[in-house]
């Protein structure tokens, strides 16, 4: 019987190349699919505002690169240990130990092509088939996706922007079932710039300690916050947790380096062995020469980090007033990261150039055919009625940007 004719177990011809069921529901990144749009239409000639893209527009620090082309020169190109070059690890230990005050070994360290490779290797590890994730919204995109991939169930618990989108211990403990394994964090967030205080993670933290969760805290944005904040890692709010949480992190945003794709985990040691086995067999490990080039990012001069924060910090400010400026336009308190979500469900209902507009997607393809600004549509972060835009961009980008949007607003017809 030939392949195209053998019968499957339910009596239809199979497919050689059927996607797996897991890849059936799979959505594509919207943060990256916005992003290519607009790259295209720039390749088109067309100008274009891209804000839809989290990644800063610094150059990566030149010490940085030059560590880089030393490794190269060094013959640093061979296959590493799967976890990471000791260096790397004993460094981010370091590093950790040193901004939390809580005493973090190399053997807790486990470095991945990027954090969002990290997540993947957690819930891989972790998760069983059903296994529930408490996952607050907004979040990030990848957030949900990557934990339906390893088998688990997202459970989406709604914040309000009139809690600066913060989760709320009684809406935690609410969403606990026999079934829930963890709950996902991140703090400054993307997507909407908040920060959570010690005293609100720590009124989570009994609820995570009360119900035996484990706690996945995405603290990617750790070193971008404003005005004075502090941003608090979770498992030196309580004692007991160090033993439940998995801190993600890397080098992208701090140091301006998305492309060299170098994330890390700090978990238990028995997790970070089976993650370390995990990544041996899936990916080996990450890049050689970026892995030295993150050495050198951790143990180097760190003025580059302030310097790009305080740019943050002006970029916030000029976006938030200007955001707070348009009719009917709503934001939360943005206390790091580099985005803005804010409140369009005002402007839903309505028509532009004819068009109706009726969920944030139409909102944002509107907004980016009449005044070519990209920007990405709230539902791809679990809140409908809102939208994220990036401060990635310079202050002259940002204020062509927000006039275009405020053209646009203008051009609405009821």
């Amino acid at each position: 019987m030939s392949i195209t004719a053998s019968a499957s177990s339910h009596g239809r011809a199979r497919q050689p190349l059927a996607l797996a069921r897991r890849m059936q529901s799979l959505q594509p990144s919207a943060t990256l699919a916005m992003a290519a749009r607009a790259s295209a239409m720039k390749a088109e000639g067309i100008d274009v505002i891209d804000l839809s893209v989290g990644e800063p527009d610094f150059p990566t620090p030149s010490h940085i690169c030059a560590a880089a082309e030393e490794a190269i020169r060094a013959g640093h190109t061979k296959y590493t240990p799967a976890a990471g070059i000791p260096a790397l690890r004993k460094a981010v230990a370091a590093d950790a130990s040193r901004r939390t005050g809580r005493e973090v070994t190399a053997a807790e360290v486990i470095v991945s092509n990027g954090a969002k490779h990290s997540l993947h290797n957690v819930f891989t590890a972790l998760l069983n088939d059903g296994d529930e994730v408490i996952v607050p919204t907004p979040f990030w995109v990848s957030y949900a996706e990557l934990v339906k991939l390893a088998g688990g169930t997202p459970v989406l618990v709604e914040t309000r922007l009139e809690d600066n989108f913060k989760l709320r211990p009684d809406a935690l403990a609410a969403a606990v079932t026999p079934a829930t394994r963890m709950l996902l964090l991140c703090s400054p967030s993307n997507p909407t710039g908040v920060v959570y205080t010690a005293d609100e993670l720590g009124a989570l933290a009994d609820v995570v300690l009360e119900k035996n969760l484990a706690v996945v805290s995405d603290e990617i944005y750790d070193q971008l916050v404003f005005d004075g904040r502090e941003s608090v890692s979770f498992p030196t709010l309580r004692q007991g947790l160090a033993e439940r949480t998995i801190v993600v992190a890397g080098v992208s945003k701090t140091y301006s380096m998305t492309g060299w794709r170098i994330g890390w985990t700090i978990s238990s040691g028995a997790l970070a062995k089976a993650m370390g086995s995990l990544q041996s067999q899936e990916t080996s490990n990450p890049s050689s020469i970026s892995q030295y080039a993150a050495l050198a990012a951790l143990e180097g001069p760190q003025e580059c980090v302030a310097e790009m924060c305080q740019a943050f910090q002006k970029r916030r400010d000029l976006v938030a007033a200007g955001l707070r400026a348009l009719p009917g336009i709503r934001i939360p308190e943005i206390g790091g990261a580099f985005y803005a979500f804010f409140d369009i469900s005002s402007h839903l209902g309505t028509s532009y150039g004819g068009k109706p507009v009726a969920t944030s997607v139409e909102w944002c393809e509107a907004l980016l055919e009449a005044e070519q600004v990209a920007t990405v549509a709230g539902s791809a972060f679990g809140a409908e009625g809102h939208v994220r835009m990036s401060f990635a961009a310079s202050e002259a980008k940002l204020t062509d940007g927000l006039a275009r949007i405020g053209r646009f607003l203008s051009t609405a017809a009821g």
